[in-house]
């Protein structure tokens, strides 16, 4: 029997996805007749472990899988769980997405204390959140909304918008679905008015790049369209060396034929590229058959209109 050690945050979200994981890595295993037992080792990252400065000012992205990326390399862990949104568009050498599952609701969702929806909040609401992807199409949107920091894990934030003052506050709609809080969400963001980060909704499976056991497991369990379309939007972001202190979002979907039945091979992806006060923002949607050379295309048609400007002033 061996023995797999899968690496996760601490958080209630990050140990229930990992346990997703596991069951249904469990019941390929099983029907593969292959011998293997799970177990999960918490790892503490460095954006767990900093929680009182906006995550634009702690670094770049990477900040909640460092640590257990080195696990990965160190031989501690043997895979890992991550939220893909949450991951470098650049792996580090030795390893390797081996999958991308089936991925959930793409969608920001907003939570509102009186249940009102996004257009009913009243002038000058106080809005939390903690990505500057969603407060700059917000200030774009709602221009008159207080938008405000607030970090914490799901459970946290939640109960910070009762007890300090928030009228609302913006979360993946991913999380809520998998923790089983989909009640909670007062209304779903329109992708044209927010669009998603990088990955959202969709999980990376890490493991090392030469563990070819580990990798014919993980391969039984990948989506093609999921890795098609988070694929077409991570070279969009690594195209655009993205971090958390630009706001950046894409999201790419599989056409549908007329009839809305047989899905054909084109993607059709939108990028945005925007300055952290939502006064300058880039949109393009492009369309085509191979992810990466899509995701180039529309990063390099947002950089000829200026997003190379945005992201040198933002980085100084």
């Amino acid at each position: 029997m061996r023995t797999i050690v899968v690496g996760s945050r601490q958080s209630a979200l990050a140990l229930t996805q990992t346990g997703h994981v596991i069951d249904a890595l469990t019941a390929i295993s099983e029907e593969q007749g292959l011998d293997v037992h799970f177990e999960i080792k918490k790892i503490i990252t460095k954006g767990d472990r900093i929680l009182d400065v906006t995550l634009s000012k702690v670094g770049g992205k990477g900040l909640f899988v460092k640590e257990i990326e080195q696990a990965l390399l160190d031989g501690e862990i043997d895979m890992a769980v991550h939220s893909m949104k949450d991951m470098p568009s650049e792996l580090q050498e030795g390893l390797i997405n081996g999958a991308i599952p089936p991925r959930v609701d793409p969608r920001d969702c907003l939570i509102t204390r009186t249940g009102c929806s996004l257009e009913e909040l009243p002038q000058g609401a106080r809005l939390g959140t903690s990505s500057l992807r969603r407060a700059s199409q917000l200030k774009l949107y709602r221009p008159d909304l207080q938008i405000e920091s607030i970090r914490g894990n799901i459970d946290s934030r939640l109960r910070k918008l009762e007890t300090e003052g928030f009228d609302a506050i913006m979360l993946a709609a991913a999380g809520l679905e998998r923790m089983g809080w989909s009640d909670r969400i007062t209304s779903f963001l329109p992708t044209e008015i927010c669009l998603p980060a990088v990955g959202q909704g969709a999980l990376g499976i890490e493991c090392r790049a030469d563990d070819i056991e580990m990798l014919q497991l993980l391969s039984l369990y990948n989506d093609d369209l999921t890795a098609v379309t988070v694929t077409a939007e991570r070279t969009f972001l690594s195209e655009l060396n993205g971090g958390c202190q630009v706001p950046i979002g894409a999201y790419a979907v599989r056409l549908q034929s007329s009839d809305g039945t047989e899905e054909q091979n084109i993607i059709q992806l939108t990028g945005m590229v925007a300055t952290p006060d939502g006064s300058i923002m880039l949109k393009e949607t492009m369309q085509g058959t191979d992810p990466v050379a899509l995701g180039i295309a529309v990063a390099a048609q947002l950089k000829s209109q200026g997003a190379d400007r945005i992201l040198a002033e933002v980085r100084g």
